[in-house]
């Protein structure tokens, strides 16, 4: 089936997903749009189905109904690994990372889906395996670079502060050379100064490296500095979709974070 005019534009269309586990409706008809050039964020209160929509977009979970594009292509059905080989890259809400190795080697094994030859001519290391390997180690020097990681490039990722780790995560998604960064929580525990350090990172990794990036996050004062689109969920349905200003005076997005404000109580209860 050919896909809509629109989702041909997009680099990320998301058209009328639902999602289940057994009678637990997660998600409930949400659609989306991410342009080749915005910083889109999805908010909503604890269980909207935040995760759930990431978890569908990158192929953690298969939707029962609805299509997913990705740069015009369809991936509803590509697996996850696939996904990740056409440029879709993610962090997660629970950091995923080899804790007993160092903060390069976590990086390096993000470039096995760029990796050409296999594990008899990695053994052997000579010739075009150790040519190869040079250019990851490159690409991932890079990274460190850029992420200001060079102090922690050798230290193992377990023995590392929580707000470190959550910045060697981001560079392994970066490793895997992204057309599209989805951050789950990105900025969840850590302090003002390390969140302040993580938005400027993100906002670097779309204005200098040109990817753009959806992020769950629920510091309000963040999504509303960095975000061009803000998508907002409650329980599994998309209730608002729009810039920071539409969406924060938006009375559903109000009602769904603040709650409804009690009638007046008048007269004499008896």
């Amino acid at each position: 089936m050919q896909q809509p005019e629109t989702t041909r534009k997009s680099t990320l269309a998301v058209d009328n997903i639902f999602l289940s586990f057994g009678g637990i409706q997660a998600l409930k008809g949400v659609s989306l749009e991410v342009g080749e050039k915005e910083i889109v964020a999805i908010i909503g209160p604890n269980g909207a189905g935040k995760t759930s929509l990431l978890n569908s977009i990158n192929g953690f979970y298969r939707p029962q109904k609805g299509r997913i594009f990705f740069n015009g292509l369809e991936v509803t059905n590509l697996s996850s690994h696939r996904r990740a080989q056409l440029g879709l890259a993610r962090t997660f809400q629970n950091i995923e990372l080899y804790t007993g190795m160092t903060t390069l080697d976590n990086l390096m094994a993000a470039r096995h889906i760029h990796m050409k030859y296999n594990f008899l001519w990695g053994a052997l290391y000579f010739g075009k395996a150790h040519d190869e390997e040079i250019r990851h180690r490159r690409v991932v020097e890079d990274i460190i670079d850029f992420l200001e990681m060079e102090a922690i490039r050798k230290k193992v990722v377990g023995a590392l502060p929580y707000g470190k780790r959550k910045l060697v995560e981001l560079g392994r998604a970066l490793a895997l050379e992204p057309k599209l960064l989805l951050l789950d929580e990105p900025m969840a525990g850590m302090n003002t100064e390390e969140k302040e350090d993580m938005a400027r990172f993100i906002l670097d990794i779309y204005e200098e490296k040109g990817i753009p990036v959806v992020l769950i996050e629920h510091d309000m004062g963040v999504v509303m500095d960095i975000a061009d689109k803000v998508v907002v969920l409650d329980f599994g349905e998309k209730i608002a979709d729009g810039s920071s200003k539409e969406v924060k005076s938006n009375p559903r997005v109000i009602k769904a974070y603040l709650g409804e404000e009690e009638p007046a109580q008048t007269g004499t209860k008896v």
